[in-house]
């Protein structure tokens, strides 16, 4: 059974995916960030969406949500 695993995870190291996002195909274990921890090794575990890119869409969304204040919405 520990055999299986080592060749389905040999499998997935050679694997590389095309960011949707930036449209560059890099590595799938080192750059993209696993979906939930219990999926598993299987290549539909990993996001679609690379690092770099993840990274970049969290801080622009946390500094408009920064940004956006009370006084900014209509007075209803």
């Amino acid at each position: 059974m520990n055999l299986e695993d080592e060749l389905e995870l040999e499998h997935l190291l050679f694997v590389d995916r095309r960011c949707r996002k930036c449209l560059v195909t890099k590595n799938l274990i080192a750059d993209f960030y696993k979906t939930r921890k219990d999926r598993g090794n299987f290549p539909s575990a990993y996001a679609y969406e690379c690092k770099e890119c993840t990274k970049k869409r969290v801080q622009v969304g946390r500094r408009n949500k920064k940004t956006l204040k009370l006084s900014h919405y209509p007075d209803w």
